[in-house]
């Protein structure tokens, strides 16, 4: 039998506000919240609130039988728990159903793995916390930023206590094997690994309402046959990709929700079934390992990760904000902290890409900048604040193993006035009962002699 698996990507980045040179040092708010709340309403309107209804009318139509998996980005549920509330409702009746699997990922869809492992340890953790708390489960799977992958990330994964990884069916690491199989990881053979069939999951997400497409138009009972086509022991075939599929990349005139309402009835004619990423991870077998010793990600006809470290303005924005990493991870101030993770976002790189060839109108398409230069100079201004907020509160001049003694030593001092007040406040209370009980006697004596005088009266 073969099996589908549906994973959905959720991510919508806090973008800056327009911050010049003049501000640093002046302003130390550094988004567009107008900007920001209208995107998230919009989508949440006409993409993420109507999809999870179907989403839910065909679990339900199908006993139980449709299941899809979900990504949400730490900072993409900061914004909905913030600006579309509602939406955060929609995704818990959809936990309900048991038939939705929620995977973890970093909390800030950054690139820590790549520049800071204890950074990216710290977000998993926040992340799988964040999920638990909303959700009621504790995921099982681990998807990375933008499915980025290699064999380093995953024993990272792994020792987090993951033992299923999703990413991308890349050719360069797949070579002649077919994305349709289990495989694991060539460093760890209890790891398993998930990769995305490009071609299916592009034929929904980008090619479903282009004209000029040969296959035009896509109907459900064409794609489930293109499904059961494949060679009879490819075992999954893993369909990933962004949730705004429905109803903003495809609009709903598109007929794009139809299409997906119709698939598990064309999909049950012909046998195929439909699992969660953890159920595919459990049920099937690897057919062997995959070597991935360079990260890979869904990215670009490259795979790899040219999108957000492909030229120097990237790199240079990416090794200085990770510069003061060490630092960062001494701090306890709410404000820095949130920037931190904030500044990380994989977009803000993105959108410094100089990548104009068959990818350049994708990242137009995204870029809320007139150009890569304008994103650099705008995030650079932003980063120079807040390293000089950083310097106010950690300077630079006293070394990370000295500030951390001394941080260390403080926080002991507080520990130590925190319990010698404890024992002052206990040490205080069996004279302060006495002191009340002693009150209370008095004024009993009082009020008796009271009425001893006017009884004698």
């Amino acid at each position: 039998m073969k099996t589908i698996c549906f994973y959905f990507q959720i991510h919508q980045p806090f973008r800056l506000k327009r911050y010049r040179f003049f501000d640093i040092g002046a302003d130390h708010y550094y988004y567009d919240d107008f900007t920001n709340e209208q995107i998230m309403q919009r989508v949440a309107a006409c993409s993420f609130l109507p999809a999870n209804q179907m989403l839910l009318e065909m679990i339900e139509a199908n006993k139980g039988k449709f299941k899809v998996a979900f990504s949400i980005s730490g900072v993409a549920l900061d914004q909905l728990e913030q600006y579309a509330p509602e939406v955060i409702e929609s995704f818990q009746a959809l936990a309900k159903t048991g038939c939705v699997e929620f995977l973890t990922e970093t909390s800030a869809h950054s690139l820590a793995s790549i520049k800071d492992e204890e950074e990216f340890r710290r977000q998993v953790e926040e992340q799988q916390k964040h999920i638990q708390r909303l959700f009621g489960q504790k995921p099982k799977t681990f998807r990375n930023t933008e499915l980025i992958y290699s064999d380093e990330i995953g024993d990272i994964v792994y020792s987090l206590g993951y033992k299923t990884i999703i990413t991308d069916g890349a050719k360069a690491v797949l070579g002649w094997k077919s994305p349709n199989f289990v495989y694991h990881s060539a460093t760890n053979s209890n790891l398993k690994l998930l990769l995305k069939n490009n071609k299916l999951s592009d034929d929904m997400s980008f090619r479903f309402s282009n004209y000029d497409w040969s296959e035009y138009p896509l109907v459900a009972d064409k794609f489930i046959d293109w499904i059961a086509q494949t060679p009879e022991g490819e075992q999954v075939i893993n369909l990933f990709m962004n949730y705004e599929t429905f109803g903003n990349l495809q609009p709903q005139e598109s007929g794009i929700f139809e299409f997906m309402k119709a698939l598990p009835y064309f999909a049950a004619q012909r046998g195929i079934e439909f699992l969660t990423p953890s159920e595919v991870a459990l049920k099937l077998k690897s057919v062997g390992e995959l070597s991935v010793p360079n990260p890979i990600s869904w990215a670009d006809e490259e795979n790899d990760l040219s999108a957000w470290m492909g030229n120097d303005l990237q790199r240079e924005a990416l090794d200085k904000l990770y510069s003061v990493s060490e630092r960062i991870h001494l701090c306890k101030d709410r404000r820095l902290l949130q920037d931190w993770k904030y500044l990380q976002i994989s977009d803000h790189f993105f959108y410094m890409s100089t990548k104009q060839f068959t990818d350049g109108g994708l990242y137009k398409y995204f870029s809320p900048y007139d150009s890569p230069f304008d994103a650099f100079t705008n995030y650079m201004n932003v980063l120079a604040d807040f390293l000089d907020r950083l310097e106010a509160q950690f300077p630079s001049d006293v070394d990370n193993e000295e500030l951390n003694s001394l941080l260390t030593t403080i926080e002991n001092q507080e520990k130590t006035i925190e319990k010698l007040e404890k024992e002052l406040k206990k040490a205080q209370k069996p004279a302060a009962e006495k002191k009340t009980a002693e009150k209370k006697e008095a004024a009993a004596a009082k009020k008796t002699t009271k009425k001893t005088a006017k009884k004698a009266e």
